[in-house]
């Protein structure tokens, strides 16, 4: 038990208890604690014809303060499957990392990797179980041979909903309107590429607690491309 405790280490040295008495958690007797440091954030994932893009700024905030610009809210759970956090980092990057513990023990029970749906049931439980303690609303979504592309939105609460598209985070509320107007199905991969920057863009520039790069990951049978759009890179649209 006490390496899995040293396993499930925040993220950047990052501490999984903070400031906030924690509840133990008593499946491996890791504790999570609701902390100061949050993701900001805006996140999204889109299917599309072929597999899924997700994405998501790099802002970490703590209050007023920006504890980190090019922070990576894009986590891998298995080579196919990745979640987008938003809320509290220290209690989403260690749900992300008990997920994917369970995960791998479970993917060597089955002999090949498990269905995005699966996945985002772990979050699920997670969540659902420890919403009162926890902070944390999570995009799962990933490629697997059965299905194909899948977006899971599991929000603050523990809910989990299939969607075509899923958006999150503070600046999610001001793009829900144009996410409706421009949205498709089937979407060509540079369609969807470009769905996704111009949502992102469009909350970074409205929201004060996103901010930074966007961050990019499309998650095809091919396995995942990632990228990073900078400066003249991202698009830019009304300002004074």
């Amino acid at each position: 038990m006490a390496a899995l405790g040293a396993v499930l280490q925040g993220l950047d040295g990052m501490p999984l208890a903070l400031a906030k008495p924690a509840r133990p958690l008593p499946e491996c007797g890791v504790q999570i604690g609701t902390g100061a440091v949050m993701t900001g954030t805006s996140i999204m994932a889109v299917e599309f014809n072929g597999g899924v893009i997700i994405g998501a700024d790099s802002r970490t905030s703590s209050g007023t303060y920006v504890a980190n610009r090019v922070s990576d809210k894009l986590t891998e759970i298995s080579p196919h499957v990745f979640c987008c956090r938003s809320g509290s980092s220290a209690d989403t990057q260690a749900i992300a990392d008990l997920v994917k513990y369970q995960l791998n023990l479970h993917s060597l029970e089955l002999g090949e990797e498990a269905k995005v749906g699966i996945v985002a049931q772990m979050f699920r439980k997670w969540c659902y179980d420890y919403r009162d303690q926890l902070t944390a609303g999570i995009i799962c979504a990933g490629w697997d041979r059965h299905e194909g592309g899948q977006v899971f939105s599991i929000p603050l609460g523990g809910m989990c909903i299939r969607q075509p598209f899923a958006i999150g985070g503070s600046g999610s509320t001001y793009i829900y309107g144009y996410c409706d107007s421009q949205f498709k199905k089937n979407m060509t991969k540079d369609e969807c590429i470009t769905f996704v920057k111009n949502c992102l863009a469009l909350a970074i520039a409205r929201d004060g607690s996103s901010g930074g790069v966007i961050r990019m990951a499309i998650i095809t049978e091919d396995g995942v491309e990632r990228s990073v759009f900078t400066g003249a890179d991202i698009p830019r649209f009304y300002s004074d």
